[in-house]
């Protein structure tokens, strides 16, 4: 005799949807039958221990409940998470901006170098870049901080895949800064220890 479904679920599920997926369980169960019959080895179960507890049941709407609220708490979290660091990229305003252009090397490029106000030592820039030939065959471009007429330190690189489209870049200057610094981009080649090329320089 099959058991019945209704029977099983009782009245604690009211959810339309929930019943019919779990009818659906039910069902596939009942077609596949019976499980085996058990080994002589495994007829007579192990003796129960003194020791066992029994944990709380809860009952299907509290559970179901209890795990929609941890949903809703989590994309709370995360969606704040990601409004304070939206808010906080949006509205930092640049310190100083750097205007770059280009040598003879890059005659057409243009720059601007939005310096961002420090975070913990670190200072985020904006590289505003146009008219850049493309970079290939492994090159890149990369960003230098100049201090006393000499590249001192890498602030980032990046490449250039269409001359025609502007691009913005992310950097970041993890260093001490002083009133005399500046900037220069230049390209640069795998193996190379030297740079290729300055290709844009302070105005």
């Amino acid at each position: 005799m099959n058991p019945d479904f209704d029977e099983i679920v009782g009245t604690e599920v009211t959810s339309d949807a929930e019943r019919d997926r779990l009818r659906q369980v039910h069902e596939l169960l009942v077609s596949a039958g019976p499980p085996p019959e058990l080994t002589p080895r495994l007829e007579r179960a192990p003796a129960a221990s003194s020791n066992v507890i029994s944990l709380p049941q809860f009952p299907v709407k509290r559970r179901v409940t209890l795990l929609f609220a941890a949903a809703v708490l989590v994309l709370a979290v995360f969606i704040g998470g990601y409004a304070i660091g939206f808010h906080r990229s949006a509205t930092g305003k640049p310190l100083e901006t750097f205007a770059l252009r280009g040598t003879a090397r890059a005659p057409h490029a243009l720059a601007s170098l939005a310096l961002l106000p420090a975070a913990q030592g670190n200072w985020p820039m904006t590289l505003n870049v146009s008219g850049l030939p493309p970079s290939s065959h492994g090159a890149y471009y990369e960003v230098y901080l100049v201090r006393n007429g000499k590249p001192w330190g890498s602030c980032g690189t990046f490449v250039i895949s269409n001359s025609a489209q502007p691009v913005s870049v992310p950097l970041n200057a993890p260093y001490r800064l002083r009133n005399t610094d500046t900037w220069i981009v230049t390209l640069e080649k795998p193996g190379k220890s030297s740079p290729v090329a300055t290709v844009l320089k302070p105005v």
